[in-house]
């Protein structure tokens, strides 16, 4: 133990930007003592020290926490929320880590609400969008340039099928609502059917197809209705795909015209807590929307780019081609981007009038958009989030076998979910644990989500350049933290 603290200290001591402050952290994880990954399965009580990175963040002088969030508090909306008791100031990112005002080393396990692809501050990334911005930050597209057509070309060569016409926006809600335009105008129908547990934006229209309590205020909604989730875990036909369906075809008929305008679905629900559907079921629905005139959207926001590692596409898994597909979040790595891709024939249906959007197609995130493509294509990474996040799985179930809060472990690549309970038969959610073990695992140096309608699913949906050993340190820190609850 005393080598091991010795060790951690001369590491920090490299680093003169690190403070006193972290120093004491430092001994306070070394006394718990460190321990591999090998060893740290079978003792609950001993404590992982964070992975080797090669990396000296920046000094920080700016504003500290405390005066940032008083003039949060003071000028922004007082709708915004954060996360932990003491909110945390995060003043550098550098691939799958954060570094705070003290210096102090997090592993981003949440990538900026799974928005992060690539790594913090890629350098790939980043090179893509200097050299543009240098040449030409803006134009709109009523002018040509060549960044959003080599953009857009190289997206539609990752779509499948007829998938070949983009458009760009500036984030999933705004995807999801163009979306829902091309199916109501396409189909000549208003009514579109989303799912339970559902979430697809926050603004005004995507409210409505948002199926989560907590995200949504009471506004009409518009011929929106949601179906029955297809929830392996929590659902009331559990893993029968064909009853879920069967819900579908009874909403269509007793609760329409029998005429539809479109059906959503994420495959795996990300706010709704790292849900996967039932295995078939998207392939059912989707028959029977198109057969009551209706179209097929895939919400690929955050399940999109090869994040769940068997799959570029998360519609993929379940073996069907949409007849559009929305995406945000990681196609940026955090530019304010997102696109819609559709057929050819509904594209068209928008030219009956002017579609204009100033910012989309916008050539720096143009040029940053490419480069995360082509820096997921060179690094491997949908091979790599498909073999970490397989390494991540089993070891989060064996610590289901071992804890029985965990009442499920489920996704997979790098969309997992950790869903706690109270008890495991009644699957009561264990809401208070959950906000315990969330303090506790940021203590330790983990950054984690969290999601479903109460919140006790833990969400890890790191950056997909997030290792092995970054792996066994999240499963040794969330051992050690529920061991002490």
């Amino acid at each position: 133990m005393a080598l091991l603290l010795k060790k951690a200290l001369r590491e920090a001591a490299k680093n003169k930007s690190f403070s006193s402050h972290h120093f004491q952290s430092l001994s306070l994880s070394a006394s718990f003592s460190a321990v591999s990954s090998s060893s740290s399965s079978s003792e609950g009580d001993q404590l992982a020290v964070l992975p080797r990175f090669d990396y000296v963040p920046k000094p920080y002088n700016g504003p500290l926490a405390d005066e940032v969030f008083r003039k949060r508090k003071t000028f922004l909306g007082p709708s915004l929320f954060h996360y932990y008791q003491k909110p945390l100031n995060i003043v550098e990112g550098k691939m799958q880590y954060l570094f705070d005002e003290n210096g102090k080393r997090y592993l981003d396990a949440f990538a900026g609400i799974v928005t992060v692809s690539c790594g913090h501050c890629h350098p790939d990334v980043l090179n893509a969008i200097m050299e543009q911005s240098k040449l030409l930050q803006h134009a709109t597209t009523i002018y040509l340039h060549h960044a959003i057509a080599d953009f857009a070309e190289a997206l539609a060569s990752k779509m499948p099928g007829n998938l070949k016409v983009v458009y760009f926006v500036n984030s999933g809600s705004e995807a999801n609502e163009l979306a829902m335009l091309m199916a109501r105008l396409y189909s000549g129908n208003l009514g579109m059917i989303s799912l339970r547990n559902a979430y697809h934006g926050g603004s005004s229209s995507t409210i409505g197809l948002t199926a989560l309590k907590t995200w949504k205020y009471p506004i009409p909604e518009g011929e929106i209705h949601h179906v029955v989730n297809p929830d392996p875990y929590r659902g009331v036909f559990g893993s029968d795909a064909k009853l879920y369906a069967k819900d579908v075809q009874d909403h269509i008929d007793y609760g329409s015209s029998g005429h539809v305008a479109g059906f959503i679905a994420e495959t795996i629900q990300g706010v709704g807590g790292a849900v996967e559907l039932t295995p078939g079921y998207l392939k059912l629905v989707y028959d029977i929307v198109r057969k009551a005139g209706g179209v097929c959207i895939a919400d690929e926001v955050q399940t999109g780019f090869g994040r769940t590692g068997s799959h570029y596409w998360g519609f993929e898994t379940q073996g069907v081609i949409p007849d559009i597909v929305t995406m945000a979040k990681g196609i940026g790595n955090g530019l304010p981007l997102g696109a819609v891709v559709t057929t050819p024939e509904i594209a068209s249906v928008l030219t009956q009038r002017i579609l204009f959007n100033t910012f989309g197609g916008n050539p720096v995130c143009s040029a940053g958009g490419l480069a995360v493509l082509r820096v997921i294509d060179k690094e491997k990474r949908q091979a790599h989030c498909n073999d970490v996040g397989s390494h991540l799985l089993e070891r989060l179930r064996a610590l289901q076998e071992k804890y029985e809060i965990i009442g499920d472990v489920r996704g997979r690549g790098l969309m997992v979910g950790v869903e706690l309970v109270t008890d495991r038969k009644e699957k009561t959610p264990a809401k208070e644990e959950t906000g315990v073990l969330f303090e506790k695992l940021r203590e330790l140096g983990v950054l984690l989500g969290k999601g479903g309608l109460h919140g006790n699913v833990f969400r890890i949906k790191p950056p997909m350049c997030f290792t092995k050993d970054d792996a066994d340190f999240l499963v040794d820190a969330l051992d050690y933290a529920i061991s002490k609850l």
